[in-house]
């Protein structure tokens, strides 16, 4: 499973404030009991001088002192849990709380990581790909191909086919993908299908409407004090395992927009990083409307899959309003 080192530090720190709420708890109920159990203290130190003075016997050759002292701190603890259990207090009140009890909230079990760290990581990887609450519904569960006919539907089951066999290869091979085609036939869709099984699987995604790319790009280029969120997003965007890009040709196409978009291409295939494009421009207006080099970028390093058919948005909406 991949994460940046920024995304591993998120994590750690989680069980970090975890592991720091848990010793003050511990603190302030050892000084409660330290204070109100009359004698319990007392029995703390005798633990603490009897382990010394058995550990300086053992040092000394004295074999038997270890069984010897099992047996003196078990009559000791539990004549601790008695003045606990006469104070109104259960024998575990001063036993460590653990929110994961398989790692004791270390997130590691040995070198391996724990099931909680796992799970962790999907839900950061959610969290940062902007896409939660999008992948609710746009996931192969809902997948449907009732509105699709004839030549639409083979076009859309072979776009299926290529979602399913880049997820499959993710990891071995290097694939991008770049849907195209009329408004509202499941583009967008299929993207997010794309997206949550790569995610689920543990794999950063990164979600940007082409608009809302390019102006983040453009705000933070401009905006002097913006110059580390720049550094930050660059850094996003060019290592993440996976960059989708929706509905490009919607923003303000210009010089500076081609120029991000071209840097951004390059960059990841220069580190083998695969990209997820959709867009309701065909590939002539895709090639009128930005440079040949990012055409051919495209053209030649994109597995192009067309998806024609009805506008299912428009058709779901006509179905609700009659209803």
């Amino acid at each position: 499973m991949a994460l940046t080192n920024s995304q591993y530090d998120t994590i750690i720190r989680t069980y970090e404030e975890r592991q720091t709420r848990e010793r003050r708890r511990l603190d302030e109920r050892i000084h409660y009991v330290n204070s109100h159990v009359e004698g319990y203290k007392e029995l703390e130190e005798q633990l603490a001088s009897l382990s010394v003075q058995h550990a300086r016997r053992l040092l000394d050759g004295d074999e038997s002192a270890l069984p010897q002292l099992k047996t003196e701190l078990g009559i000791l603890r539990k004549k601790q849990a008695e003045l606990l259990a006469n104070a109104g207090l259960g024998k575990d009140y001063l036993n460590p709380v653990f929110v994961c009890e398989t790692c004791q909230d270390t997130g590691y079990i040995g070198n391996k990581k724990c099931h909680c760290f796992k799970q962790q990581m999907i839900d950061l990887l959610y969290e940062q790909s902007n896409m939660k609450e999008l992948l609710e519904k746009q996931n192969f569960s809902r997948l449907s191909y009732a509105y699709y006919e004839g030549e639409d539907l083979f076009r859309f089951q072979k776009a299926v086919e290529t979602c399913q066999n880049f997820i499959r290869t993710f990891n071995s091979d290097y694939h991008n993908l770049f849907f195209y085609g009329t408004v509202g036939t499941g583009k967008s869709f299929l993207s997010g299908c794309v997206a949550k099984e790569l995610i689920d699987l543990g794999h950063s995604v990164l979600y940007f409407s082409a608009v809302a790319l390019f102006e983040r790009i453009s705000r933070h280029t401009f905006d002097y004090h913006a110059k580390d969120d720049l550094t930050e997003l660059y850094e996003d965007l060019y290592t993440c395992d996976l960059l989708i890009i929706d509905d490009l040709g919607t923003e303000v196409t210009n010089a500076f927009s081609s120029s991000q978009l071209f840097s951004c291409l390059n960059e990841r295939m220069l580190r083998k990083k695969s990209v997820v494009i959709s867009t309701n421009l065909s590939l002539q207006e895709l090639r009128d409307r930005y440079s040949d080099r990012i055409f051919s970028r495209i053209t030649s390093n994109f597995d192009l899959c067309k998806i024609t058919g009805p506008d299912i948005r428009m058709h779901k909406k006509r179905l609700s309003i009659r209803k």
